[in-house]
């Protein structure tokens, strides 16, 4: 008996059998014939080692193993019924799980206001978040671990994956961070030429191209030093330190910490552009949830007014997320 496997019609037909009590009324209420359940069951009985009902003169009744097998037939159909029910709900975007990826940045302001307005509007669905860089969640869209994700260019450009779709969702300006003492920290605007002798603060550089790379050499020369720092708050604790600068995006400046400024730089190309990736074939909820991005993404993402100056320590607020209008549009 190692090793069993029960087919599932076979357990369905012993749960009818054991509630009529006749291989013949069972038989009835299935529009099969008498012969072809008592083959059936004869069958399951050989798969499970064992007479699993009684013969009785009228009719049959289960024994102690079909019993026992009737228990977990029941368990196992009940469960099946429910998956069944939870994947025609998660297909119509009515109920179930949603998986959702977005990289740091992105979950500061714009991510969770669209996950909120999500919420408002879709209740019974549930959400898990997953934070990662944007290769890595691309390719757990591929591999189907991700229903939706918000990804960016930087600093190394947009990864693809077969299967994968991205829509533009916004752009966002990169700002450089200075600490407060900083001899630039009262310009308006800066060159970034200004800051050739300046150690960056960057988590990827030299191993591929990057904007930070692409920029230094447009404006004539080579960052000087390189300090490899991947989390955000690791890079602010070494500009707040005066040991650097870094290249903020200006979804971050909500996170940017008081001993800290932020100020623009001339260059037009720093900056990078946000997309929406989906699967080929997106769940309903994930359309839902892209929706609120896109609304969300079309609003103001907390960048410095111009009249704000470059040492803006109190980023205006960050996009406002309203649910869509109901057109009928998934």
């Amino acid at each position: 008996m190692e090793g069993l496997v029960f087919d599932i019609d076979a357990l369905r037909l012993l749960v009818v059998v054991a509630g009529a009590g006749s291989f013949t009324k069972a038989a009835a209420g299935l529009n099969y014939t008498q012969s072809a359940v008592s083959r059936r069951i004869a069958s399951l009985e050989q798969e499970a080692g064992g007479p699993l009902f009684e013969r009785l003169p009228r009719g049959v009744r289960l024994n102690s193993a079909g019993r026992a097998l009737y228990r977990h037939a029941v368990d196992v159909l009940d469960r099946l019924a429910r998956a069944e029910q939870e994947l025609v709900e998660l297909h119509r975007g009515h109920g179930g799980l949603l998986h959702v990826g977005a990289f740091p940045t992105a979950n500061i302001a714009l991510v969770p206001a669209a996950l909120r307005a999500f919420r408002q509007a879709r209740p019974e669905v549930e959400v898990i978040a997953v934070e990662g860089r944007s290769g890595t969640l691309t390719a757990r869209l591929a591999d189907g671990a991700l229903d939706l994700a918000v990804v960016s260019d930087y600093p190394s450009g947009l990864c693809s994956a077969d299967g994968v779709a991205t829509t533009p969702l916004c752009e966002d300006e990169l700002l450089v961070a200075l600490s407060r003492e900083h001899r630039l920290a009262g310009a308006d605007v800066i060159d970034l030429l200004e800051l050739r002798d300046e150690a960056w603060l960057q988590d990827v550089y030299g191993d591929r191209p990057t904007m930070l790379a692409d920029a230094c050499a447009r404006a004539g020369f080579a960052p000087r030093k390189i300090i490899r720092i991947a989390e955000w708050t690791g890079k602010f604790g070494y500009v707040a330190a005066g040991l650097g600068v870094a290249l903020v995006p200006s979804l971050a400046a909500w996170a940017v910490p008081e001993g800290l400024v932020l100020a623009r730089l001339t260059d037009p190309a720093l900056r990078r552009t946000l997309h929406i990736a989906l699967p080929a074939t997106p769940l309903p909820a994930a359309l839902t949830l892209r929706d609120f991005l896109l609304d969300g993404g079309l609003r103001p993402s907390g960048r410095p007014d111009a009249g704000q100056g470059p040492g803006l320590t109190h980023p205006v607020a960050g996009p406002a997320v309203t649910p869509p209008r109901n057109d009928g549009a998934s």
